[in-house]
């Protein structure tokens, strides 16, 4: 029987596993936007592409930086998923 604990138990392991995961690209996109808008707000240059293109390449080199501890973060939630599964119904 599935009760309301192992539910809120595993939507609560969720969130903190994508919290987890996304963290650093997340990071890598804030410390990116602030520094190009310092460097906008001083030369004056109001350019949109400036603000979003160093943003998409920081995050997508981030991505391959940090996705291994990506995958393994998640493939964790699975594991401690399917165990509670197991150990629920099993």
């Amino acid at each position: 029987m599935v009760t309301q604990s192992d539910v809120l138990n595993v939507l609560k392991d969720a969130i903190y596993t994508v919290i987890i995961s996304a963290a650093p690209m997340l990071l890598v996109a804030i410390i990116v936007g602030l520094t190009v808008s310092i460097f906008q707000a001083t030369t004056q240059i109001n350019e949109q592409t400036l603000a979003f293109v160093p943003k998409i390449v920081a995050v997508l080199l981030s991505l391959l930086l940090f996705g291994s501890f990506i995958f393994s973060n998640i493939g964790g939630f699975v594991t401690r998923l399917y165990e509670t599964i197991n150990g629920i119904f099993g």
